[in-house]
């Protein structure tokens, strides 16, 4: 007699999939019937409700596992060697991301080919979105060059955990915290050190039962995402080059570039990383939030890739935020492809400007979806591109941004790998 498989006996990956295939299917049925307010009403709450979950417990993941990971290295030179290195290779790596998207963006050339009817009804139904990215860049460029050492430092560590965009603060004062813990006498810190591995063990038993909705937030997350553009297909029709240019170099990305690396500098095997990390990507894809997938990423790389705890609690917390090949690859097509549909041409100096700032703001941007918005715009404005210019490309953005944050944790995990090879 044949055994019974229940859907929960499933790999992770694939309840996942299965959801994500449901909330489109489901969000076409509820089109044809014209059942929108239905999804709205009663299926898209619910995709809310694991966001929620999933930002509930970002903040007192990172700041916990940091604080494990950095006193866990035994000494301050130990966490220099590691804490260099993974600055050095996390910069690396973005440099190329963006170098890459530029090389598509002004091989493809995707904005010659728009739309140009298309580009004035996206103005118009995105202005208003436009024009608060436009006050918050205008804001950002008037602080000054060192105006990001007062965004890293927070002036309340408070504040700083009760608003998720400050992630960068609160890795901070978690490194911070735990280099002035590794310096004091093991028997005076004791006491705090076994609090924060309870807490750890507590956050992680609510990380899975958090997971075990993940396929049914995931429908909903789907259903009401096919819903929001299921009137306004024409978009992806218009901008389908400037799309496919994204996800080409995106794929290039995840599928040649990080398995290269850990071929040629952990001698692990590349089609193993890969298969390893399908959940992660999937779950990435499916949330657009690198911090949402923390928890995943962390458990896939310790038991899948089998890289160091000491390794991974620092290296993934901080890849969260300072990472961003996925979002930084795409930005550079993006600036390129507004310049071109609005007749604008950039000389070599701006095309630096571009791989410059692309690849600084990348530290900022916060790991949530739709973070890369006003670091997009900012770096529009530092070119002399109409900021307005973001309303040409937010009506493919979602799932855009969902492919490249499933670039950003497979970099990640694998800028981790090679960092435990070279410690260990």
């Amino acid at each position: 007699m044949a055994k019974k498989i229940s859907f929960l006996s499933l790999p992770l990956y694939v309840q996942i999939l299965s959801g994500m295939l449901a909330g489109i299917l489901l969000g076409m049925i509820a089109l044809q019937l014209n059942g929108a307010a239905f999804i709205n009403h009663w299926v898209r709450p619910w995709g809310q409700v694991f966001i929620r979950l999933l930002q509930l417990i970002a903040v007192p993941l990172v700041f916990i596992s940091l604080i494990k990971g950095v006193t866990g290295l035994g000494d301050i030179s130990k966490f220099s060697r590691m804490g260099i290195r993974t600055i050095v290779i996390y910069i690396m790596t973005t440099v190329v991301a963006v170098f890459w998207g530029l090389s598509m963006g002004l091989l493809v050339k995707p904005g010659n080919l728009v739309d140009q009817a298309e580009v004035g009804y996206m103005q118009e139904s995105y202005h208003n979105v436009v024009e608060a990215q436009k006050e918050a860049a205008e804001s950002t460029q008037q602080k000054g060059p060192l105006a990001f050492l007062e965004d890293i430092i927070p002036n309340n560590i408070v504040s700083a955990m009760a608003d998720n965009s400050k992630m960068l603060q609160i890795i901070f004062f978690a490194v911070f915290f735990g280099i002035a813990a590794l310096s004091l006498p093991a028997t005076q810190v004791r006491p705090v050190l076994k609090l924060f591995e309870s807490l750890n063990t507590i956050i992680l038993n609510m990380v899975d039962y958090i997971i075990r909705f993940a396929p049914w937030g995931v429908l909903a997350l789907m259903a009401g995402l096919v819903v929001d553009f299921g009137g306004n297909l024409s978009v992806f029709g218009a901008l389908a080059i400037y799309a496919l240019t994204v996800i080409a170099a995106l794929f290039v990305l995840a599928f040649i570039f990080y398995p290269a690396l850990i071929h040629f500098f952990t001698k692990k095997k590349a089609k193993n990383f890969i298969k390893a990390l399908y959940p992660v990507q999937l779950f990435a894809f499916s949330t657009s939030s690198s911090a949402a997938t923390l928890p995943l990423t962390l458990e896939t790389v310790e038991n899948k890739l089998h890289v160091s705890k000491e390794v991974s609690s620092f290296v993934l917390p901080v890849g969260t935020t300072i990472n961003m090949d996925g979002t930084s690859c795409y930005q550079a097509i993006a600036v390129l492809f507004i310049a071109q549909v609005l007749g604008i041409e950039l000389g070599f100096t701006q095309i630096l400007i571009i791989m410059g700032m692309t690849v600084l703001s990348s530290i900022g941007t916060p790991a949530i979806p739709g973070g890369s918005y006003v670091i997009l715009t900012m770096v529009l404005t530092s070119v002399g591109i109409p900021p307005e210019g973001l309303a040409l490309i937010l009506g493919i953005d979602r799932p855009l941004d969902m492919l490249r944050t499933a670039v950003n944790v497979t970099g990640d995990a694998a800028v981790a790998s090679i960092i435990d090879k070279r410690i260990s």
